[in-house]
């Protein structure tokens, strides 16, 4: 560990040792925070592709036993309910239905009795992602003018960004690609697990012409609905990315309520429901230690 990484992980351990994230917590009681995780990755193995968003195994158990001594987990589709309990209240995302997550990360949330939604792009089921296949190597990352490029210029769509910029890292373990739909399927039988989309094909909805947009909202409802209860009718913008048009968008389709990728805690129950398709989340990468977490969820950063 770098001089500067230990002096970080110093700093998020004084609150801790103060017991300042108590008074926190008491603080945030009424409240709700929406976590989101992508995947979920085996231990001691090699981060390749976006490191940020593979969190081994170990370091996702700790934060939901963290999570429980201190918070209750409760299902997303309770999030617009009015809080009734003395604990800060917390829901379990994943984004993109990474193999890892949808076998390791549903495996630790059901070993605990929690509940967890997987948001699903039906049409990256089986693949690879662009991100993953594009990071550098040596960084974990994609380069900005890359990212950027892919995000506008190519609307976020895989096979437009792999024919401009591939074709990348073309293997990668099998926990790094997204599951399959048997897979995800399998996965959703578990007790307290269900599925939302991620759109049809993980586009950036912003860019999209307003015939396009419809198309990718209103396709993974349509799939979904095969699944019965074990579906809901949420939505995680890709990307984090939506705008005031593809909020409404996301109303006229029909879902309940849309996820950003940041914003951190939600605001009471009724203003979260005014807000209902332009709701807030914590994203948990790669990386953060467990106090780091711990201040995150107590609401102190």
């Amino acid at each position: 560990m770098t001089m500067l990484g230990a002096a970080k992980r110093f700093g998020e351990a004084l609150p801790l040792l103060a017991r300042v994230d108590r008074v926190a917590r008491w603080a945030h009681r009424r409240r709700t925070l929406v976590l989101a995780y992508h995947n979920v990755v085996p231990a001691g193995d090699r981060l390749p592709g976006d490191r940020s968003l593979h969190l081994p195994q170990g370091a996702f158990a700790a934060q939901l036993d963290a999570l429980l001594a201190t918070h209750d987990v409760i299902p997303l589709s309770a999030l617009y309910e009015e809080p009734r309990g003395g604990r800060p209240r917390v829901a379990i995302t994943f984004d993109d239905a990474y193999r890892g997550a949808i076998s390791l990360g549903v495996a630790e949330v059901e070993k605990r009795g929690i509940p967890a939604t997987v948001f699903v792009a039906p049409g990256l089921l089986g693949a690879t992602t662009w991100w993953d296949r594009l990071a550098d190597q040596r960084t974990g990352a994609v380069a900005p003018e890359i990212r950027a490029a892919a995000l506008t210029m190519h609307m976020g769509r895989a096979e437009r960004v792999m024919a401009a910029f591939g074709p990348g890292v073309t293997s990668l373990p099998s926990w790094a690609g997204i599951a399959t739909s048997d897979e995800v399927r399998e996965a959703a039988a578990k007790p307290g697990i269900t599925l939302g989309a991620h759109t049809w094909s993980h586009p950036n909805l912003t860019r999209l012409e307003p015939a396009d947009l419809a198309e990718e909202l209103e396709r993974p409802l349509v799939w979904l609905s095969d699944l019965g209860r074990r579906a809901i009718p949420w939505l995680a913008f890709p990307y984090g990315l939506t705008s005031p048009a593809v909020a409404r968008a996301a109303a006229a389709a029909g879902y309940t309520g849309a996820l950003r990728i940041d914003g951190g805690w939600l605001p009471a129950a009724s203003a979260a429901h005014d807000l209902r398709f332009d709701l807030p989340r914590l994203n948990v990468p790669s990386g953060l230690s467990l106090a780091g977490f711990r201040l995150r969820a107590a609401g102190l950063l």
